[in-house]
């Protein structure tokens, strides 16, 4: 009575079984995956953001700073330009810095 669903009492039982068997094998290899990276890919995104965010944040307490310690022998309009150049500067040099480490493109 093996190949008889007719008269086989748990053959409702194994099928639907067999059935859950082979969905939650299908659902391992495509859904799991694909929500994995969809995590990964927005978690990422709001890290980039929250990053560039507190950068901007830092640079401007830095220069803010700046500006308070050079106020303190000079006025308050000459600290602000001098800050100004000294970031700027700070950044020409970091620049200049990764533009030297750079490699040319292959030519392949």
């Amino acid at each position: 009575m093996g190949l008889n669903p007719l008269g086989n009492p748990d053959w409702p039982k194994q099928t639907a079984d067999l059935l859950e068997k082979v969905t939650s094998q299908i659902r391992a290899k495509t859904t799991k995956p694909i929500v994995l990276i969809a995590r990964a890919l927005v978690f990422g995104l709001l890290a980039a953001f929250g990053g560039m965010v507190a950068v901007i944040l830092l640079l401007i307490v830095a220069t803010r700073t700046l500006q308070i310690l050079i106020a303190l022998p000079l006025d308050h309009d000459t600290s602000v330009w001098i800050s100004y150049l000294v970031v700027g500067g700070l950044f020409c040099v970091v620049g200049l810095l990764l533009m030297s480490k750079r490699t040319a493109p292959s030519d392949d």
